[in-house]
């Protein structure tokens, strides 16, 4: 056990500015720092130290051939990581970066072998969050940062989920308050002709679209024994009791919920609030109305549901159309049954 230091950045610049550079001098001498971006918090370490980011695997229990992604704070770092870099790319870094889009692109080699799982190619963002991109500056070196939870869990929206997972295992947490997006980024590659969308995310395939001028390939189902980015070989995002995706009605949700009650099961909900609404169970957590607001609950609300509380996650399916394919992508890696 180590003593994790929580700095709880408010609007006092000063001790924003002290905390963010102690978390900088953490991160070069090898420690373990998580942090805010406008997606979820991630887990830091030195992208160029391999012992360094040896210590991300270690805390989260990550598998060693699941690469990470290298966060830096401008388009100038982010060259300095690749080779080439295909003209495309500078139309979609001009249009959302910063912002919660990931590109794929071949390596130079900058980062360490372990941060790319030994491919040929380098996950890397800009993120779009003030304190993120103030740490980078000071710092002034690719991070590698995955979601700053166990691996396999749902990722972390607030610094208080990264406390319950980390407290004593990792050097500090600079707690910026509740993430935006609430969901991972947009994950493309961008290593051949047109670009291929690797993990749905913040950034929608729609959008990305109406910039390159032409459809993109979604590869979301794609389980290669050697994945490019993270999200596409392991099982993610799972609370603590089984979750079960529904395709129904609320009246088909209800049956189900009861037939599982007459068994001895507590049962828990999750859903819009128009559906939650009509539905009766042992424990029910909104996620709001709209998709944009679905988003940032949902793992949230994966968290909220402990076993001591339900044995069962019931929650709806939702429109794969914008926002609702990362949504979509995120709970089918996290259900043990689709009905």
């Amino acid at each position: 056990m180590i003593q994790t230091k929580r700095w709880n950045l408010q609007h006092d610049q000063v001790n924003n500015e002290q905390a963010i550079q102690e978390a900088a001098h953490l991160l070069m001498d090898g420690s373990l720092v998580a942090f805010p971006t406008e997606t979820v918090y991630g887990l830091g370490a030195d992208a160029t130290n391999e012992t360094a980011v040896h210590k991300i695997f270690q805390a989260k229990g990550r598998p060693q051939d699941n690469p990470l992604i290298a966060h830096v704070a401008t388009k100038r770092q982010l060259r300095a990581l690749v080779t080439e870099m295909p003209p495309f790319v500078e139309d979609l870094i001009d249009n959302f970066s910063p912002g919660p889009i990931t590109y794929v692109l071949p390596s130079n080699g900058s980062c360490a072998y372990n941060v790319t799982a030994g491919l040929s190619t380098v996950a890397v963002r800009i993120p779009h969050h003030s304190v993120a991109l103030q740490l980078l500056k000071a710092c002034d070196r690719p991070i590698a940062a995955p979601s700053a939870n166990i691996s396999g869990k749902p990722s972390p929206t607030t610094a208080d989920h990264v406390w319950e997972d980390f407290e004593g295992k990792i050097a500090g947490i600079l707690d910026g308050g509740p993430t935006g997006v609430g969901m991972e980024s947009t994950v493309i590659d961008c290593t051949k002709e047109q670009p291929i969308i690797l993990r749905p995310g913040g950034v929608t395939k729609e959008a990305i679209e109406r910039v390159v001028g032409f459809p993109v390939d979604n590869a979301q189902d794609i389980q290669p024994s050697t994945p490019a980015s993270p999200g596409m070989k392991y099982k993610h995002y799972s609370p603590d009791v089984p979750l079960w995706l529904v395709n129904g009605s609320s009246e088909d949700i209800q049956s189900i919920i009861e037939s599982e009650q007459r068994q001895g099961k507590r049962v828990g909900v999750m859903a819009r609030d128009d559906i939650l609404s009509r539905i009766s169970a042992d424990q029910k957590v909104p996620l709001g109305q709209d998709m944009t607001h679905v988003a940032t609950q949902l793992y949230d609300a994966l968290r909220s549901f402990k076993k001591a509380r339900v044995d069962l996650i019931i929650c709806e399916t939702f429109p794969e159309v914008g926002i609702g394919q990362a949504v979509m992508n995120r709970l089918r890696k996290a259900a043990s049954l689709y009905r």
